[in-house]
């Protein structure tokens, strides 16, 4: 009798298991198509690819979503925010961003930048007529908030 109860726990536990995995790998599947489809509508020659997105595991009201950003030759971004703390690293290519309506600065491979919550991201371009450019964007933010948000 006590094995029957320890084998139903351990079957249901497995269930719990997979029904976890789903649902994180369905929320990847969902930000990367939601992000996709707001940065068409305010941007020109962007794609964004899903690294990771986990909720933080000693502040669960936080998740770290991690983006590759492909920009195009002559791509852009229109004014934007994010939801927390960014952190923005330039894996290929060079790119020119303005925060806050400041000076336009040029980024280029091996380069970082930090956005801290409440910046704005005025303007981002790839610069080059004929090379990609590809960043790594690495997002801290309030667990299930949306994680971008273009100007109208």
């Amino acid at each position: 009798m006590e094995s029957t109860k320890k084998l139903n726990l351990v079957m249901h536990s497995a269930r719990i298991v997979k029904l976890f995995l789903a649902v994180i790998l369905l929320s990847i599947g969902f930000v990367t198509g939601a992000l996709n489809a707001q940065a068409a509508e305010t941007s020109v020659g962007v794609t964004l690819t899903s690294v990771a997105s986990q909720v933080l595991p000693d502040e669960p009201e936080r998740t770290l979503t991690a983006v590759i950003v492909n920009l195009a030759p002559k791509a852009y971004t229109t004014s934007h925010s994010h939801a927390g703390i960014v952190f923005v690293y330039v894996l290929e290519g060079s790119v020119h961003s303005q925060l806050n309506n400041g000076e336009l600065i040029e980024y280029r491979a091996g380069q970082s930048w930090t956005e801290v919550p409440g910046t704005v991201h005025s303007f981002m371009e790839n610069p080059s007529q004929n090379t990609p450019a590809r960043l790594l964007a690495t997002i801290i933010a309030p667990t299930g908030a949306q994680l971008t948000t273009y100007a109208k």
